[in-house]
């Protein structure tokens, strides 16, 4: 009750005139971007984007501050009403406020200005790798932990849970924070939220991906301070935070769109012109240069204009914007949506820029293609022939969802079923290291798992147990351990459905159990199982991965660190097939000691695997090895 007051008490000081991030209105000016900054950074360099009426027409001057901080440049634009000023940071400045002074003549705008102190050990935070397993949820469609702020004066797109496809359904920071344990509970390390910046848009605007103010949490779903409660609150229940950014796109109704900075602000010159997602030319050495612009300028739809990060007030400004928010939220990690859609010399300044900052920081990014070629262009240290270079440490692994999600369902042949998943990842070859991605069994823009298996118990759960044995980090979608359904083709409203349970008043209660069947029950303790198992797992982490080409309907593969004495293994066999059977544990004798044993790791059973491993029908086995 405490933490919902607190945080009911900070939504309500977001709206008062002067205290929203960035908001100077009563001095004359009425934003100022970053709102704050710190010392000792790496870089000395900060760019204060400054908006008021005609600011560009006032002499700014560094009146007073701190020692090491000065004013090394001014820059003016197409718009009278911005101002970019450079400063230089020195890294023996102390923290503390400094003050901008701008002078008109008689008239005089002031801007006081925060140096704060970073947090210990921010350069070389944690970060979410191998060891976790990550949550996505869509806050809207997860928990609504305060009706209060499920409508709020001056934002359009009111509440509407009975409109499952466009409405908002009233979800927030508080709904996360209420579910904090049970998240933790599960087994999960880290969550991604989509993004929960503010989103003004008329309608359709629950799902985070057109920003209004990207400084700013929607008051619908809490404030800036609730948020990084939130995330330190989570991270001392040992569940780390990612932040989904969004460098591609605003919404419509961003405020820059009253009064855009420059011409060239946006993509194709300010003007809508819509993007043909011609993924491949940013590798492809035959694609026309008017495909490439496409690509890169084209608007995703009218509602969300591109940005032209070509700009290098702009792509400074993203730039620094991906910073702030590491900083001062206290992240664990970031992901990006709409990847290879922005300027590409940018995408590449953007992750150098940031890694350099936070050496330590994940960042994975959001290539949706099923062409591992197009998937591994991004990646740090891919030599592409064309040259390009990319600081980007993981990427989404979409070529192995698609994949994993068609073998489960398709009969089985050569190069069908199984084979297909054991051919995938031969494609392994084409990234610097396959290990660094994130593997998923689904997110918020495509069906659900157990819909695309046929709702079949059997299959998703040899799906869950190949996610999270097989290489990479692993992520599942909320609501993948309770079965959650939706149409086979992409319906994003029943896809993006509500968390049972979140709801004051819901039927049905993911953490209690209440009104869960018992296929939701076995599912949901099955993950659950198998999750809090991962988290100790080095052989799932970081081990090496040996697979057999399956045969008649099943598959086996090996986590291991070694092949000699004392080396530790685990077996990992899936059997498709609708009857028991008896593999011949003599075929993997490279790998697996003669006479030795594996126990489950799900219902404890030890299993011999001296000659043949008995399989029941339709099952998979995931088998710590005795040595």
């Amino acid at each position: 009750m405490i933490l919902r007051t607190l945080i009911f008490l900070s939504s309500l000081i977001a709206f008062l005139p002067g205290l929203v991030p960035g908001a100077r209105a009563a001095t004359g000016i009425d934003r100022v971007e970053p709102p704050n900054w710190w010392v000792g950074m790496k870089s000395d360099k900060l760019q204060l984007m400054v908006h008021g009426e005609d600011i560009a027409g006032f002499t700014p001057q560094l009146a007073s501050g701190r020692p090491g901080v000065r004013l090394a440049g001014v820059q003016r634009v197409a718009s009278k009403n911005y101002v970019f000023l450079d400063l230089r940071i020195a890294p023996s400045t102390r923290p503390g406020a400094i003050e901008i002074v701008f002078r008109r003549g008689a008239e005089v705008r002031r801007l006081p200005y925060q140096l704060q102190a970073r947090a210990p050990g921010s350069a070389q935070r944690p970060s979410f790798g191998n060891a976790d397993a990550i949550m996505l949820l869509m806050p809207d469609r997860f928990a609504n932990g305060d009706p209060g702020n499920d409508n709020v004066p001056g934002f359009p797109d009111p509440a509407n849970r009975a409109d499952i496809d466009a409405g908002r359904h009233g979800g927030d920071i508080a709904g996360i924070v209420d579910k904090l344990d049970y998240i933790a509970a599960m087994g999960y390390t880290a969550i991604w939220p989509t993004p929960l910046t503010e989103s003004r848009q008329d309608q359709y605007s629950y799902h985070g991906y057109a920003a209004t103010d990207t400084y700013r949490i929607d008051p619908r779903y809490g404030s800036n301070e609730d948020y990084r409660r939130m995330v330190a609150l989570a991270r001392s229940k040992g569940v780390g935070v990612l932040m989904d950014v969004v460098l591609n796109h605003i919404g419509s109704n961003h405020w820059w769109m009253k009064d855009l900075p420059t011409p060239d602000w946006l993509g194709y010159g300010n003007r809508f012109v819509p993007t043909a997602h011609a993924r491949t030319t940013a590798s492809d050495p035959y694609a026309a240069q008017a495909d490439r612009k496409n690509y890169v300028q084209g608007w995703f739809g009218s509602d969300m204009p591109d940005l032209n990060q070509k700009n290098p007030l702009l792509a400074n400004y993203l730039i620094q914007h991906t910073l702030w928010w590491v900083e001062y939220a206290g992240l664990y990690g970031i992901r990006v949506d709409t990847f290879g859609y922005s300027d590409h010399a940018f995408l590449a300044a953007w992750s150098r820029r940031v890694r350099e900052e936070f050496p330590t920081l994940n960042i994975v990014g959001e290539e949706w293609s099923m062409n591992p070629l197009v998937v591994s262009y991004w990646l740090d240290g891919k030599r592409n022939p064309n040259g390009y270079r990319s600081a980007m440490p993981s990427m989404m692994d979409y070529p192995l969802n698609d994949t994993l999600r068609r073998a489960l369902v398709a009969e089985d042949s050569l190069h069908s079923g199984l084979s297909h998943l054991y051919e995938r990842l031969n494609d392994d070859v084409a990234y610097p290291d396959a290990s660094k991605l994130v593997v998923f069994e689904g997110n918020h823009d495509i069906p659900r798992l157990y819909s695309i298996l046929g709702e079949d118990l059997d299959l998703y759960k040899m799906a869950i147990a190949y996610l999270l044995t097989t290489r990479g980090v692993p992520q599942l979608y909320y609501g993948t351990e309770l079965l959650m359904t939706s149409p086979l083709v992409r319906a994003d409203g029943p896809t993006r459905q509500d968390f049972p349970g979140g709801w004051r008043g819901d039927r049905v209660d993911a953490v209690s159990g209440a009104g869960l069947d018992a296929k939701q029950k076995q599912a949901q303790a099955y993950v659950r199982k198998l999750l809090n198992w991962r988290k100790t797992q080095a052989l799932v982490h970081s081990g090496k991965l040996m697979h057999f080409a399956p045969e008649d309907g099943t598959y086996v593969y090996f986590r291991y660190d070694g092949t000699g004495q004392g080396a530790k293994r685990l077996m990992v066999a899936i059997n498709k097939n609708r009857k028991p059977v008896s593999l011949d544990t003599a075929r993997f004798a490279e790998i697996l000691p003669r006479g030795a044993s594996g126990t489950d790791v799900v219902s404890g059973e030890t299993y011999a695997l001296g000659r043949t491993l008995a399989m029941p029908a339709r099952s998979v086995l995931v088998l710590e090895v005795d040595r």
